[in-house]
């Protein structure tokens, strides 16, 4: 993770003579080449990969080259590389200063670039190039995206009582081990919670009461695992695990029924958005695999990685904020009337700072790719960078949000840090959503359709949780994709 230790002192002009102003006119910036190197060919990527996984780790990987080129814009390799990536080759964006550029779809295209430098087959998808890999420059982008506003939209007077039916189903599920075993898992009652809530909120279809049974999140585990294998560790042995996942893709083959049982669920569940979609001149075919993907991949994975990552980091923070976020949040469901809503919930600054915070602090999708479409300058704290076209820019967003320039005490959780007048005026540094989290999806830009509907289950889990418990106590592991969260106590309400 970024540190104040990996920040880059202002470059001075014997960097170079040629001098420019910077986009706010005040400072005169340098411009430089971009720091950096490649590597031999096929030897170089792989170094760099090996560097990411094993030999240094994600962050450290990146802050050596920081520290080694005295930049936060360099050059690299990003994994996978051979033989699954044809060009690895990315100019790394490592604060918060350059990394918008991901967002401006005047300067930059994200055609097949939502996993990164390689695309994995469409056989995992039924044959299609989803929405998230379509740039706003294609038609099929618009059509798209305006059904997942449909989606969202048709589906919003569902979202609050489905929310609260399955989650308490989840806090029975734990209270239930807690009392047995002294501690409870959270990652599979998450998990079902999280699906079925999503099936219920969007298509008013309970999955535990069709064919899918409860298997629909390990039937989702397995099918991202094979588009994501390339990028992850699964903490085998390294040459093997590197062989094995990171060489070559895994057969989509191997997944084909088990992503049919989820194709059919979306099928029968759907109907409604299915007819809307042929409205709009789109197939029910491609909509429904779409409407899988972005239930399953997009919202749900969301759900499985940032929910541990919010109870960690809360849990981490101690009773003091506990207490303070029980006694706001009980406060304000009494003063309107015992009934929660978007209202209501406006009324708790506390809550809504610390889901900031953690989206802040640990992005739920770390990584952003975009390709320049243009010749472009390209800004950072210290100097300008020239960029020409068909270069491809890999945005690290732990170190863009942990930006030392920009947030006070970048490292640490701070709950309060987005309340009031000023700490509203730095939720436009806040990216989880592929845009700045002051701004709103459009058919225009690629910021997550669901940005908005992300951010009320969020919240909503914070409340769910303070309406029932003064505190809590965890232990946190690792796993995959976020933190592997027990639970060990849970303190009911008090008062």
């Amino acid at each position: 993770m970024a540190s104040r230790d990996a920040t880059v002192e202002p470059i001075t002009s014997s960097v170079s003579d040629t001098m420019l102003p910077s986009e706010t006119g005040e400072t005169k910036l340098p411009v430089k080449k971009i720091p950096g190197d490649y590597g031999l060919p096929f030897i170089g990527p792989i170094k760099d990969r090996l560097d990411y996984f094993y030999n240094q780790g994600r962050d450290k990987f990146f802050k050596s080259k920081i520290q080694k080129y005295q930049s936060t814009v360099i050059r690299t390799n990003m994994p996978p590389g051979p033989f699954i990536a044809s060009n690895p080759k990315v100019i790394a964006l490592l604060d918060g200063k350059s990394f918008p550029i991901l967002f401006d779809v005047s300067k930059v295209e994200k055609k097949n670039l939502f996993t990164g430098t390689y695309m994995p087959s469409t056989n995992l998808t039924g044959g299609y190039r989803i929405l998230s890999y379509l740039d706003p420059s294609e038609p099929t982008h618009t059509k798209l995206k305006q059904l997942l506003f449909f989606l969202l939209k048709s589906s919003s007077n569902r979202v609050f009582p489905e929310f609260e039916a399955c989650y308490t189903e989840l806090f029975k599920t734990v209270e239930n081990e807690l009392n047995e075993k002294g501690q409870s898992s959270f990652e599979k009652p998450n998990e079902q919670a999280a699906f079925n809530f999503l099936g219920r909120a969007y298509f008013g279809s309970n999955p535990v009461d069709t064919k899918l049974g409860t298997d629909g999140p390990s039937l989702i585990a397995k099918w991202v695992l094979f588009q994501l294998a390339p990028v992850l560790s699964l903490g085998l042995p390294k040459y093997i695990e590197d062989l094995l996942i990171h060489t070559f893709p895994l057969p989509s083959f191997l997944v084909k029924k088990d992503y049919k049982r989820l194709y059919d669920f979306f099928y029968e569940s759907a109907g409604s958005v299915l007819d809307e979609a042929e409205k709009m001149g789109i197939s029910r075919e491609e909509a429904c695999h779409n409407l899988l993907f972005a239930t399953c991949f997009n919202t749900f994975g969301g759900m499985k990685i940032f929910f541990p990552n919010i109870l960690k980091w809360i849990g981490n923070a101690g009773p003091d904020l506990h207490r303070s976020l029980a006694k706001e949040i009980r406060s304000v469901i009494k003063s309107n009337g015992g009934e929660l809503s978007l209202g209501a919930m406006e009324q708790m600054p506390l809550m809504k700072s610390v889901v900031y915070e953690a989206f802040r602090i640990e992005p739920p999708v770390p990584a952003q790719y975009a390709k320049a479409k243009v010749d472009l300058l390209l800004e950072s704290h210290d100097a300008v960078f020239e960029v020409k076209k068909g270069e491809m820019f890999f945005g690290y967003q732990p170190f863009a949000t942990k930006d030392p320039i920009i947030f006070e005490r970048a490292e640490e959780f701070v709950p309060e840090r987005f309340m009031g007048v000023e700490g509203e005026k730095l939720l436009k540094h806040v990216f989880w959503s592929n845009g700045p989290e002051t701004e709103h999806p459009t058919v225009e830009n690629k910021q997550c359709a669901g940005k908005e509907f992300v951010v009320l289950i969020s919240r909503l889990f914070v409340v769910e949780l303070f309406r029932r418990y003064d505190t809590f106590e965890i232990e946190i592991g690792t796993s995959t994709l976020g933190a592997a969260i027990t639970i060990k106590s849970l303190n009911k309400t008090s008062f």
